[in-house]
């Protein structure tokens, strides 16, 4: 199954109600291997919030290796493998946001990337998905302590 985003339901956040987000395919940038999508509208209560726009952009991208490396033969001496090549994926979230009342909006980014060694998507594929589950629940369950933390810089 390939990365598709239909209706986000958002994590808990401070002064937000039941928030969520609708996600429209978008273009992702040029010489990206990537799918990327708009966030076109809002629901729940999140005021002060805003949904994509040219002068304030809110998107999501997630990025694949142009390239993807495999693992090398192995050495013929030790037995073992010289090096361990890694896949690199990205996850892009990019929020326009006022600096300062009155001015144009700066981007917000959240980059999150994900090293998965050559050859792990077949010997231990278990594993693989063990680290998103996890990075996905932990971010979950973070979500309104997280905002707190971007606001107050309080850990």
């Amino acid at each position: 199954m390939t990365i598709s985003l239909s209706a986000i339901t958002g994590g808990a956040q401070t002064g937000f109600t039941t928030p969520g987000y609708t996600p429209t395919a978008d273009t992702p940038p040029p010489n990206v291997a990537g799918k990327q999508w708009a966030i076109t509208a809002l629901t729940g209560t999140q005021t002060g919030a805003s949904a994509h726009s040219v002068a304030s952009p809110f998107t999501i991208l997630f990025t694949r290796p142009s390239n993807l490396k495999v693992l090398a033969s192995i050495d013929p001496v030790t037995g073992m493998l010289r090096s361990v090549p890694r896949n690199n994926y990205g996850f892009f979230v990019r929020k326009g946001m006022i600096p300062l009342a009155g001015q144009p909006a700066a981007v917000g980014i959240f980059r999150g990337n994900i090293e998965v060694p050559a050859g792990a998507d077949t010997a231990s594929a278990a594993e693989v998905r063990a680290l998103i589950s996890c990075v996905v629940g932990a971010l979950s369950q973070v979500s309104s302590g997280l905002g707190d933390t971007l606001i107050t810089a309080v850990l």
